[in-house]
């Protein structure tokens, strides 16, 4: 998506990264950039905009629910893969191994 205007963060950098800017993910210099097209950039801002509804609006309904240990330990187990290096499988880490 893009607005048709130049500016100096293109609009599908800032999309593509805007889950990294609502969950305060990046560095503040990336986050001053962000912010300065959502000024200057419409389309952007109500995308922006909408994002954060929706995940307001998920924390708020799903924000209670306890994750299975076993399932956090896998994710947990993943990202310390991905962390270290190292080769990540393919598969589903949500997947039962009973079930495939």
């Amino acid at each position: 998506m893009s607005c048709g205007e130049p500016h100096e963060t293109d609009c599908s950098e800032v999309l593509d990264h805007l889950y990294e800017f609502l969950d305060h993910e990046m560095p503040d210099s990336d986050c001053t950039k962000f912010e300065t097209h959502f000024g200057e950039c419409n389309p952007c801002l109500e995308k922006y905009g909408l994002e954060q509804a929706v995940k307001k609006l998920v924390k708020r309904c799903c924000g209670s629910d306890d994750v299975p240990t076993d399932l956090r330990s896998k994710v947990m187990g993943r990202i310390e893969l991905i962390r270290s290096g190292q080769a990540v499988p393919e598969h589903d880490v949500t997947a039962d191994p009973a079930t495939g």
